[in-house]
C-alpha cells in the first residue's frame, strides 16, 4: 500500500518528557528506533540512558469504540536502564562521553528482545526480557498429608511468583575497536553481522563475537596532514547482505560490494552533486558535510541530509538527485552567527516512510518538515506541548512561497532543535525528539 500525500492529514498524538528545555541537559534526547513490528520505541538520552515504551492496544481499543474517535495509537512506558556510564581515557587525557549516539533492534527470536547501543567508544548487545521474582514459603505437614503443628513433621518448600519486572542485561561489550568517535551503528540484512563506524574507519562484527572484528574500510592517511575528509555516517542495505553505503564531510555517498573486495576502498557507486562555484564560500564545505544517510526499505533510494538540504539518490543513477529539498536556505544571511555558536555543526538526521514516498527532517524552533518524494506536496508541524494541545489536523498541501516572518531568522530560537526522528516501518506514524520530550505524530 502505498502513501498518497493529497489526502495525508497529520496530528499530534502522545508526548513524553517532562517539559524542561535546558539545552545541555542529561535527559536530552539523543537517538530514536522503532522495533521491525513498530510495537516497541527505544528511545536513548544525553545521561547513557535508554528508555523503551510498549504500544498500549487496549487504549486503542478503547479510544476507538468512542463515538467520532479517529484512531491515534498509543504508547506506553515499558522499561529503562542504563546503557553507558562516562569514562576516562587515561592514556589520552580525554573523557568520553555517556551519551547514546545510536540504538538498533535486533531481530526477535524468542519472547526476549535484543537491541544494540553505542556512546563514542563502546557498543553494548542489551537483553530485555521478563523476569519472575520468586519467593520461597514452607509449609509443614504430617506423614498423612495433612497441616500438622505436633514434632513428627514433613518441612515442604514451595516456590511462588511473587511478582514479573522487566529486565535488561548486557550480553556483550565490544570495546577497543575505534581510536575516534563511533558515529553510525547498522544492522545487516542476515541477522547475524553488523558495522561501525567512525571519522576514518569501518568495521563489520559479528553479534555472536566481542573480541575482534574486521576493518572494510580505512580512509586514514599515512600522514594526518593529509586529510581532507572524515567519514559522517554508515548504513547496510536493507536487503542485500554484501552491499552498504558510508556519507564524508565531502558531501559524498559511496555504495560499497563487499564482494568486491576485502577493503572497500574503491566503492562501487560514487553520489555526489558538483557545487555551483558561484555560490562558494568560506562556509561551503561546512554545509556540504552530509550528516545521515537512510535507505529506502526497499533498497531503492537514498536520503542524504546535509546543513542545507535534503536530497534524494535513485541507487541506479549518480550523476545528480532526483529531487533536492531546500531545508535552510532562509539561513544563509547568519551562517556567520550560526558558525560562532557552534550551530552550523548541528547534525539533523533524516528518515523515509515505510512505503518510500515521504522523507522527514527536522529543523530549529522544534520545527520539523514532511515532504512528498512524488510531488511538491508538503506540511510544517511544531513539536511543542504548547502545539500538542490543539490537536487539529494540518494536511499536506503544495509547497508555497512562505512569508517574511517564517522566513526571518531573527524568530528563531535555536536552542530548541529537532536532530533526531524515527518513522514506523508500517504506518504513518512518526516519533521525533525535541530537547527532553519525545512527540508522536500519525496521519
Amino acid at each position: 500500500m502505498t502513501t498518497t500525500s493529497d489526502n495525508l492529514e497529520w496530528k499530534f498524538g502522545q508526548v513524553f518528557g517532562e517539559g524542561r528545555n535546558a539545552v545541555d541537559d542529561v535527559s536530552d534526547v539523543s537517538a530514536i528506533e522503532f522495533d521491525d513490528t513498530g510495537e516497541f520505541i527505544a528511545v536513548g538520552d544525553r545521561g547513557g540512558r535508554i528508555v523503551l515504551f510498549e504500544r498500549d492496544e487496549r487504549v486503542e481499543k478503547a479510544n476507538n469504540n468512542k463515538k467520532y474517535q479517529s484512531k491515534t495509537p498509543e504508547y506506553r512506558f515499558f522499561t529503562e536502564f542504563q546503557s553507558h556510564e562516562p569514562e576516562f581515557d587515561y592514556l589520552k587525557s580525554l573523557e568520553i562521553e555517556e551519551k547514546i549516539n545510536k540504538i538498533k533492534w535486533c531481530k526477535r527470536q524468542n519472547n526476549a528482545h535484543f537491541l544494540i547501543s553505542t556512546n563514542d567508544k563502546t557498543i553494548k548487545l542489551w537483553k530485555v526480557f521478563e523476569k519472575k521474582i520468586k519467593t520461597v514459603t514452607t509449609m509443614t505437614h504430617d506423614k498423612h498429608g495433612k497441616k500438622s503443628g505436633n514434632q513428627q513433621q514433613i518441612v515442604v518448600p514451595s516456590i511462588d511468583v511473587r511478582e514479573t519486572v522487566i529486565a535488561a542485561a548486557p550480553r556483550r561489550v565490544f570495546a577497543n575497536a575505534h581510536a575516534y568517535h563511533i558515529n553510525s551503528i547498522s544492522l545487516n540484512s542476515d541477522g547475524e553481522t553488523y558495522i561501525s563506524s567512525d571519522d576514518l574507519r569501518i568495521n563489520l562484527w559479528n553479534l555472536s563475537i566481542s573480541d575482534q572484528s574486521f576493518n572494510i574500510v580505512d580512509i586514514k592517511p599515512t600522514n594526518m596532514e593529509e586529510l581532507t575528509e572524515v567519514i559522517t555516517s554508515a548504513e547496510f542495505h536493507p536487503i542485500h547482505c554484501n552491499l552498504f553505503m558510508f556519507s564524508s564531510s565531502k558531501g559524498t555517498v559511496k555504495l560499497c560490494d563487499m564482494r568486491a573486495s576485502a577493503l572497500c576502498d574503491r566503492s562501487a557507486k560514487v553520489f555526489e552533486e558538483a557545487e555551483d562555484p558561484s555560490s562558494k564560500s568560506f562556509f561551503s564545505e561546512i554545509i556540504s558535510s552530509i550528516s545521515d544517510i537512510k535507505f529506502s526499505r526497499d533498497g531503492r533510494f537514498i536520503l542524504s541530509r546535509d546543513y542545507m538540504t535534503l536530497k534524494i539518490w535513485d541507487i541506479n543513477m549518480e550523476s545528480k538527485p532526483v529531487k533536492t529539498i531546500h531545508i535552510h536556505d532562509h539561513l544563509r544571511p547568519k551562517l556567520c552567527d550560526l558558525y560562532e555558536n557552534d550551530c552550523i555543526f548541528d547534525k539533523f538526521e533524516c528518515t523515509m516512510s515505510y512505503d518510500g514516498n515521504l522523507v522527514l527532517t527536522g529543523s530549529y524552533h522544534n520545527y520539523f518538515s514532511i515532504y512528498d518524494r512524488t510531488s511538491k506536496n508538503e506540511v510544517q508541524l511544531e513539536a511543542t506541548k504548547v502545539a500538542s494541545k490543539i490537536k487539529k489536523p494540518v494536511k499536506m498541501k503544495s509547497a508555497k512561497k512562505k512569508s517574511k516572518d517564517e522566513l526571518n531568522p531573527e524568530n528563531i530560537d535555536f536552542t530548541k532543535k529537532i536532530l533526531h526522528a524515527a518513522w514506523h516501518p508500517h504506518e504513518n506514524l512518526i516519533a521525533v525528539g525535541a530537547n527532553n520530550n519525545l512527540f508522536l505524530f500519525n496521519a
